[in-house]
């Protein structure tokens, strides 16, 4: 499942995700609409990009964490801020990806966070 306020991102994700046998199976514009679809989507894997107009990045993913704390969620930001990262380790998010990313780089985080289980 890919969100991202920005659908540009989310087309990139797409393109480079679809390609390698991926299936986005539910996008999100915003946090909010990331929970409301998660339960019907039931993805392996998240993107979800920290800064998001409604419900931020952090607060969709704590949302879901509540609703199964062994959802895998790869947070996307354009900032490295030392708070955020803090923020979503304590709500168990060990993955981060910096925006703009490499199409290897995301695929190789997906890759690690499925085989870890």
């Amino acid at each position: 499942m890919a969100v991202d306020d920005s659908p540009v991102t989310r087309k990139m994700l797409k393109k480079a995700l679809e390609p390698e046998g991926f299936i986005i199976v539910a996008e999100a514009g915003n946090g909010r609409d990331a929970v409301a679809a998660y339960a019907q989507a039931k993805p392996d894997v998240i993107t979800m990009d920290v800064t998001m107009p409604i419900m931020d990045g952090l607060e969709a993913a704590a949302a879901i964490k509540k609703l199964n704390p062994s959802q895998k969620i790869i947070m996307l930001s354009a900032m490295g801020d030392k708070d955020i990262v803090a923020e979503a380790q304590s709500l168990g998010i060990t993955d981060f990806c910096t925006k703009p990313f490499k199409p290897d780089e995301i695929i190789g985080k997906i890759l690690k966070v499925l085989a870890e289980g």
